[in-house]
């Protein structure tokens, strides 16, 4: 009877919410202390320039695969020395794709050449690594969030989608923050303001020419930028973002820490499952009146991946714009089931 009373009453508790409280609560504190693993694909000087913010930050541990094993080797030895002292985590670098495994965030940089005058002049050779990484990962490591930073960046996360068979949700392409952030650099020096002072400053759609800057949603000191713009200086400022990633090139190589920081943002809020509204390319089902693309629109991501897809109000011009790019993108799809 008393036996019978013991169990009744162990029952009742398991069922109280203090219990689940309590429950929940020591999960969390064990999950705080786990060590995750950011695993990075791709050791050029994006791929390394990610993993320096991850370390050097003390984000987790950071894994750099690369097809030049000693490549990715070397740039984790360089990386190591800015760990802070204070540091739980490491970064080690291989050519092993099965060292991913348990990777909590999976960043894609790779690339098999350089492009000079379009991001999609390499297309059909980055399709053909885009699906061997794909097969690597479905593979050893199916359960995280993988990020991707390769261009041409919406066919390859559509591809990279449908191929390695992830929920939609924990594959986005990291691009259109970045052109966003372009956006908002050209603002500011044309308008003499500083850069917090604009806000709303969104570029949706392909990341490549067909690019939509969302002019109708910036606000300037919490002023309509519309007010202060005319039609021409919307399209000279259209074309300087479009055309961005070739001023660059005529200073420098190729850009690097932009791209880096917006995707550290981004694994950051992974890793610490903190919400963060972004614009980014996933494949669409619906949303923006666009299915069987990916293109950039605007998200709430955390640990999970997508969290929620924002459906902002566009005007007239600008949802034909978009309409115009997701037929883009569709189109370069679609060429590659002719191949």
């Amino acid at each position: 009877m008393v036996e019978q009373e013991l169990i009744n009453w162990f029952w009742e508790v398991l069922q109280t919410e203090l219990f689940k409280n309590l429950v929940a609560l020591f999960w969390l504190l064990n999950k705080r202390n786990e060590i995750l693993l950011i695993s990075i694909i791709g050791s050029g000087k994006v791929g390394s320039a990610i993993a320096f913010l991850c370390a050097s930050n003390s984000l987790d541990d950071v894994l750099l695969v690369n097809r030049t094993k000693n490549k990715a080797i070397g740039e984790a030895l360089d990386i190591s020395n800015a760990i802070p002292a204070t540091s739980n985590f490491s970064i080690h670098g291989t050519d092993d794709f099965s060292k991913i495994t348990g990777s909590d965030v999976i960043v894609i940089t790779a690339s098999t050449g350089i492009y000079l005058k379009d991001r999609t002049e390499l297309m059909d050779s980055q399709v053909k690594m885009i699906k061997e990484i794909a097969t690597q990962i479905r593979k050893y490591c199916q359960h995280a969030v993988v990020l991707i930073v390769s261009n041409p960046l919406d066919v390859l996360t559509f591809i990279f989608q449908k191929e390695s068979q992830l929920s939609r949700n924990k594959v986005i392409g990291i691009a259109s923050s970045l052109d966003s952030s372009r956006f908002r650099y050209l603002l500011s020096e044309k308008f003499k303001v500083k850069q917090s002072q604009i806000t709303d400053a969104l570029v949706l759609g392909e990341h490549g020419d067909s690019m939509v800057p969302i002019f109708s949603r910036v606000k300037i000191n919490y002023k309509n930028l519309l007010e202060i713009i005319n039609e021409t200086e919307k399209e000279i400022i259209s074309i300087e973002i479009r055309d961005y990633w070739k001023s660059l090139r005529f200073f420098k190589s190729r850009s690097q820490y932009g791209i880096a920081k917006n995707t550290f943002d981004v694994i950051r809020s992974i890793i610490k499952n903190e919400d963060l509204v972004i614009p980014a390319s996933i494949v669409l089902n619906g949303e923006y009146g666009e299915k069987d693309i990916s293109m950039g629109i605007p998200i709430i991501l955390n640990q999970n991946g997508v969290k929620e897809v924002i459906e902002i109000k566009l005007d007239k011009s600008e949802s034909e714009l978009l309409k115009i790019s997701a037929h883009t993108i569709g189109n370069y799809i679609n060429s590659l089931n002719k191949i």
